[in-house]
């Protein structure tokens, strides 16, 4: 729905309010033209049931006036006296439209001085929830949402297991475009497995104001832009999902609006120039590790490593020890003598695994490895005796990738060498022809919303043939810290910036071993804290430091305090 579709709606509602309350209305005093006013007629009804002034505002932010239409509906059929169960029920399940009997068809008394506490136990509970779960959802729309790290695209600056609040406010909150949706959801409801919301209707774009805007090396929150999936690890048909239902992805902005991007040897060079990280960044890069006697998984451990695979060789497995390795297995092979190669994580199989199942088993470390490693550690294996030469892996140029952007021929590009290319802008044109097509074709017709095609050596945008594009808003370039480990604007492009959510602020619990080694969630048993990394800030300088401790020492004040008040209250 546009602005002016959006217009016409609400007008229709204002009527829809108008012809069943006006009767209303004048029964309470006031003039039967004042239910018809738009805002003007949701402060007198505020003033009509005695509930607050400000309960005006909440009707019109999305998602936070789908719970209070409910509520406003119970409350103003019992300023006139409709109280049972059975009549809140039924302005429920008609979705207000009961109020139309009670305005036409009942000879009902306005009560001005109705008392507003709930009158039964059940009541107040079910008042309490409801405006805990309003307060909450307005927090987590519009300022604060947890989000948790999934996946190593951002190793190890932000590790998998890292618990996050990300801020909505820095960038300005995006108001919810998707009108009818559960709250406290995304787009999926727990345990069901089915969608949280309805496709229709749209609210157009809209961004509150916020204090900055997205800067080059942030770390972003933002819709996948080329997400279809429905439910993750699940095979099915794609879905067309709602902008703001999207699932989030967390990267790093390496490219603004109006820069030249390119990769060269996998290093990111804007403008000409190669990006300078900041320094809490710790990004990775896959190396080929060689050494004589062997690459040590523990020596690997004690760099840092994680992100590589090993190997056990493993005797004749019954069932029960079969069952017992799988969790921690990414495959299998069976050797000619019987015995198995199998293929774990850089976690490997647990001993009290191997212990308590009686598993026969042998790690093999081969002369070569590759593994994802930060510069620190690369510098540490370098002066190892036992490794012989630590080597990067680097695509070289013109070689094609598999899944990359813009998927064309015409581009040859791969993780380690793209570009240059031109992030847009908005307001800026760019010249339109074929070769640069495939660079733009999915921002004309997917985010802005044209019709293009191709006759002959013309391009026709919206019917008419066209040799340029002027953008209607900003695109970003974002990619993940771990580079050769990434899914990010190197597969699928450019990220509009009506996808941008917010940035991570804090990390307020870490954990090791939250994911198994099939990338799913494990039991929270299973977690292992990362007691450093609890109570941490994502941005600043420096290396980050805990507040945890301070946490729990005011915590503890704070008890302390409280029991010494009350004691000397009690005194008294």
């Amino acid at each position: 729905m546009d602005a002016i579709q959006w217009i016409i709606f609400i007008l229709i509602i204002q009527v829809i309010h108008f012809l069943g309350t006006w009767k209303l209305y004048v029964k309470a005093g006031r003039k039967s033209w004042e239910a018809a006013v738009p805002i003007y007629n949701a402060i007198i009804l505020m003033k009509i049931i005695n509930r607050p002034t400000w309960w005006t505002i909440l009707l019109f932010i999305p998602i936070i006036n789908l719970l209070m239409f409910p509520i406003i509906w119970i409350e103003t059929i019992r300023s006139f006296g409709r109280n049972s169960l059975g009549e809140t029920w039924l302005v429920l399940l008609t979705l207000g439209f009961y109020i139309y009997y009670v305005n036409y068809a009942l000879d009902v008394r306005y009560i001005e001085n109705r008392g507003l506490h709930p009158k039964t136990a059940t009541g107040e509970w079910v008042s309490s929830i409801a405006f805990a779960v309003i307060a909450a959802t307005l927090v987590h729309t519009y300022f604060i949402q947890p989000y948790v790290i999934p996946t190593p695209s951002l190793e190890r600056t932000l590790r998998v297991g890292d618990l996050l609040f990300v801020s909505k406010f820095h960038y300005g909150a995006r108001a919810p475009m998707t009108t009818v949706a559960a709250p406290m959801v995304h787009d999926t409801l727990p345990v069901l497995g089915v969608k949280s919301y309805l496709t229709k209707p749209q609210l157009p774009y809209f961004r509150l104001p916020g204090f900055t805007k997205v800067d080059r090396n942030d770390i972003v929150v933002f819709s996948w832009p080329a997400d279809t999936v429905r439910q993750f690890f699940k095979k099915e048909a794609g879905v067309d999902k709602p902008i703001d239902k999207k699932s989030n992805y967390v990267k790093r902005c390496v490219g603004l609006p109006g820069d030249s991007l390119a990769v060269i040897d996998g290093y990111v060079y804007i403008n000409g120039k190669q990006l300078v990280l900041d320094d809490r960044a710790k990004p990775q890069y896959d190396y080929t590790i060689y050494a004589q006697n062997g690459v040590s998984s523990k020596l690997l451990e004690n760099v840092g490593a994680e992100g590589f695979e090993r190997k056990y060789i493993v005797g004749a497995l019954n069932q029960q020890q079969a069952n017992a390795i799988n969790p921690y297995s990414i495959g299998f092979r069976k050797r000619p003598d019987g015995q198995f190669d199998v293929y774990t994580k850089s976690d490997g199989i647990p001993i009290g695994v191997v212990r308590k199942n009686g598993i026969s088993l042998k790690e093999e470390t081969g002369r070569q490895r590759t593994v994802p490693l930060t510069d620190e550690m690369v510098a540490k294996l370098r002066k190892e005796s036992t490794i012989d030469s630590v080597i990067r892996e680097v695509d070289s140029k013109g070689r094609q990738g598999g899944n990359n952007f813009p998927q064309n021929a015409g581009y040859p590009w791969n993780y380690d060498q793209m570009g240059p290319i031109y992030i847009p802008e908005e307001g800026k044109t760019v010249a339109l022809n074929l070769n640069v097509l495939p660079l733009y074709k999915k921002i004309i017709r997917e985010y802005e919303g044209n019709t293009i095609s191709v006759s002959g050596n013309q391009i026709k945008l919206n019917g008419e043939v066209v040799d340029s594009y002027t953008f209607k808003q900003d695109y970003y370039w974002m990619m993940g810290d771990n580079r050769d480990h990434s899914e990010d604007s190197r597969a699928w492009g450019y990220v509009p910036e009506n996808h941008i959510v917010g940035t991570p602020i804090f990390i307020w619990a870490s954990f090791d071993n939250f994911v198994n080694a099939k990338g799913q969630p494990n039991s929270p048993w299973k977690w292992k804290p990362r007691w450093d990394r609890i109570f941490t800030t994502v941005n600043g300088n420096g290396e980050p430091v805990s507040y945890f401790k301070y946490f729990l020492i005011a915590l503890v004040a704070y008890f302390v305090g409280s029991w010494l008040w009350k004691k000397r209250k009690a005194k008294k």
